[in-house]
């Protein structure tokens, strides 16, 4: 254990130190849960804190791990590592400020700090969305020797940058709510703090933009435990290629879920509360993904001599 941790420190020392902060600042954050009555938009004021805190604990982690996976170090990955850093502990010295001051920090223009503020968040994040894609691509052009640890990472970071992009009708101008100094909204079809799931928070009454771009980012994580998943349990009755190719239905599942839960939440509907057109939808899905999987895993295995040609 002693030996894994500081092999993991080593991978990219800024994500790391960054990482080992964010670890800190969810314990703080959860303190605060606890011991801080105020309530922010219906939820206890140090839940965004929190949540942010462990959403960038596993998205560091994650991005140093497949930094290191790469067969020689890249300057320029490394440097965008570094960007995604700064960009990262700019937006949460954002979120931890407003709720020190206790107001909002998403989508508030009431005063001219606060929109200032907005603002340094939302250019931020445009950042680090370009330092991710650069990531990705030196990923691209330094392939992995491993074929199926080379799609889960190029898969998990392309679909993480979905997942960023599926944040974007919160921002529309089409989704503020009309309230003056509100400058967007996550809620459709209801306003922002209403019921909501459990820690998340996700709407129970409306749409909830979160969900999709929640589920999009996390691919960064879920297509690299199906890699390890299938390399482990499934290597004794899959070769390399059908591994891959199971992985490919994955990842265009994982696509397709997220646009989905993004749709789904932009015509109002709560996650548990869906239509017959929203459930016609998500039977398709699982339907195909089941007939892709299956087809991949009954497939022939490619002869020892095939492949060693």
């Amino acid at each position: 254990m002693t030996t894994a941790v500081h092999r993991a420190a080593h991978w990219h020392r800024p994500l790391m130190v960054f990482v080992s902060v964010m670890a800190l600042l969810a314990v703080v954050a959860a303190v605060g849960i606890v011991a801080d009555p105020r309530v922010l938009l219906g939820a206890p004021i140090w839940l965004k804190p929190f949540k942010f805190a462990v959403s960038f604990v596993l998205y560091g982690t994650t991005l140093a791990w497949m930094l290191s996976l790469l067969p020689r170090r890249s300057r320029l990955a490394d440097r965008a590592g570094t960007v995604v850093v700064a960009m990262s502990v700019a937006e949460m010295v954002v979120i931890v400020g407003q709720v020190l001051r206790g107001t909002t920090s998403h989508y508030n223009e009431t005063t001219p700090l606060n929109a200032a503020l907005w603002q340094a968040m939302g250019a931020s994040i445009m950042v680090l969305f370009v330092a991710h894609l650069v990531i990705g691509i030196v990923v691209l052009r330094r392939p992995l020797a491993d074929r199926t640890a080379r799609y889960a990472v190029g898969l998990g970071l392309g679909l993480t940058l979905l997942g960023m992009l599926a944040a974007v009708p919160m921002v529309l101008p089409s989704r503020a709510p009309g309230i003056e100094g509100v400058a967007g909204a996550h809620s459709v079809g209801v306003a922002d703090g209403g019921p909501g799931l459990p820690l998340v928070g996700w709407s129970t009454v409306g749409g909830d933009l979160r969900i999709g771009h929640f589920v999009g980012l996390h691919a960064l994580q879920a297509l690299p435990i199906l890699a390890i998943l299938l390399s482990r349990f499934g290597r004794t009755w899959l070769d390399e290629r059908r591994r891959v190719r199971l992985l490919v239905v994955a990842g265009g599942a994982y696509g397709v879920l997220t646009v989905l839960l993004t749709w789904q939440a932009l015509r109002g509907q709560p996650l548990l509360r869906p239509d017959a057109l929203t459930l016609a939808a998500w039977a398709g899905l699982v339907a195909a993904t089941a007939i892709a999987a299956g087809v991949v895993a009954a497939g022939r295995s490619r002869p020892a001599m095939a492949l060693a040609g």
